[in-house]
């Protein structure tokens, strides 16, 4: 019964492992700030929320293809799949979604923007409409 239970636990330890050595590192709202200023950076901030929801506003230069059609659109984006990728929505939960597209997709310089939408208006942080 030791066996087992010690059996079980290192399983479950090497599944939690795997799970965060997957995530998505992210980078904060003043990272992705200055990589911004910096003219010669070939950054997409990619926003994944709906249309409608990046009309309300939306991070400049940032392009919106909603979560559910990343792979259908790839070849809009394609250019960057060698190239950093900055991947939010308004909380969190449809970036992770995308993320795992993209990087299926062989997207290797994925960041994920820490507080998503939702982070970056509470720091008051510009918008474009």
């Amino acid at each position: 019964m030791k066996t087992i239970k010690s059996t079980l636990l290192l399983l479950l330890s090497l599944c939690a492992f795997a799970s965060f050595a997957e995530q998505t590192p992210t980078i904060t709202q003043q990272e992705l700030l200055t990589l911004m200023a910096t003219p010669s950076t070939e950054t997409l901030v990619l926003d994944v929320r709906t249309p409608e929801e990046f009309a309300q506003g939306h991070i400049k230069g940032a392009v919106n293809i909603s979560h559910d059609q990343i792979e259908k659109n790839l070849s809009k984006i394609i250019a960057y799949k060698d190239k950093k990728v900055v991947v939010h929505c308004r909380s969190g939960r449809r970036a992770v979604s995308a993320e795992n597209a993209l990087s299926s997709a062989g997207f290797s310089k994925l960041q994920h923007l820490e507080g998503d939408m939702n982070g970056w208006q509470d720091a008051n942080l510009p918008l474009e409409k």
